[in-house]
Order: structure tokens, then sequence, then C-alpha cells
């Protein structure tokens, strides 16, 4: 007796039925639900683009992998340098090196404060204020303009020209405020006679003719 069992016969349907067929397996929510969310796919989209481009660029930059890393760190440290020495950070360690934080009081009141402080034995203020008298002194004569947003060092400069004789002591002295006023330094009593001849030389001196630029 022959007994006849069913076999499986490969159906043959065309392309239309058999992307129908898919798009209905495929819409079952088993597979939304095992999908990676959107967020996802855009973290390991752009994480294979940054593989690609480390690849690419490790095969032309000495060192592979590790050159490209340290080029990478080397731009970081120059955008920081920058940010430091233009942004806000610059500016607010500027603005700690001015001459006059504040009302400015006369040549005469800054001197009269700094010997009032130096013989108290507070040379910090008396450097502050014996340089301050400096350069509100120079003010008066009208050899700097009258700006509040000026360093120690470009009065220094600015004075200079018009006073070469004392243009490297005005330097020092701008050296020796900037090290109490914002370098942590402590005033001397030394630092102290060095501004207040500073601040004679300076009084006694007649200015020079400047070529305009």
């Amino acid at each position: 007796m022959v007994i006849f069992r069913p076999v499986d016969v490969p159906v043959d349907i065309d392309r239309d039925a058999a992307r129908r067929a898919a798009a209905e397996e495929l819409s079952d929510p088993r597979y939304r639900e095992a999908r990676p969310g959107f967020l996802e796919q855009i973290g390991q989209w752009l994480s294979e683009q940054l593989e690609k481009l480390l690849n690419s660029l490790s095969s032309d930059v000495p060192g592979g992998i590790f050159g490209v890393v340290l080029i990478v760190v080397l731009l970081v440290v120059l955008v920081v340098v920058i940010r430091l020495r233009t942004g806000k950070i610059a500016g607010s360690a500027r603005a700690d090196r001015l001459v006059f934080g504040g009302q400015r009081k006369s040549a005469a009141d800054y001197r009269r404060s700094a010997a009032e402080a130096a013989a108290a034995g507070r040379f910090d203020d008396a450097v502050r204020d014996r340089f301050r008298a400096v350069v509100r002194a120079l003010e008066e004569r009208a050899l700097l303009d009258t700006r509040s947003g000026r360093t120690a060092d470009e009065a220094a400069a600015e004075a200079g020209l018009l006073l070469p004789n004392v243009a490297d002591q005005l330097r020092q002295g701008a050296r020796l405020f900037d090290d109490v006023h914002y370098g942590g330094r402590a005033g001397t009593e030394a630092a102290y006679q060095a501004l207040t001849e500073l601040d004679e030389r300076c009084r006694r001196e007649r200015p020079v003719a400047v070529a305009a630029p």
C-alpha cells in the first residue's frame, strides 16, 4: 500500500506580493519595540562617522591614531588659550591690573595716603598709592590723557615717550605696582622709596616733543 505524504512545495510569488508580505511582517509591534530609539540611532551614526574620519586621518598623519588624538588635544588647548587671552577671563584679568579701579583722587592725596600707609608699615598700600600718585601727576600735567582703563604698563609706556630720561624707571615702577597689586607680592620699604624717587624725578622732568604718527 502506497501512502502519499504532503511535501513542502515552493511557492513562487511575484515581487509586489513579496514586498507586501514583508511590509506586513515588519509592521508587527515586536519589530517596532526592538528598533533603537531616534536619539540612539543618531548617536550610533555619529559614532560611525567619527570612526571613519579618524581612520581616514590616521593613514595620513604621522603616528597614526595617536597623532590624530594629539592634534585634537593641541587644537583644544589652542582654543582655550585664545579664549583666555581675548574672552571674558582675559577682560577680568586686565581689569584687576588697572591703575585706577574707582574714583580718582588728586596726586597730592595719593602721596598723602602713601606716606600714611608707609608710616604705619602697610607697604602694600604705600606702593600702590605712590605709583598712582605718579600716574595722576602726569595726568594733571596733561602728559597722559585721563582715562580709567589704563594698566600700569600702558601708563609707563605712554609716559616714557614724553619723558625718555625716566622711561626705564617708569617701567620698573609699573612692575613694582603690578607685583603688589595683582601679583600677590608683599610691598617693601625699598619699593616705596623707589617709587617716591620716581615721582620726584617725573615732577622735575620736562617732556620732549613726539612726532605725530
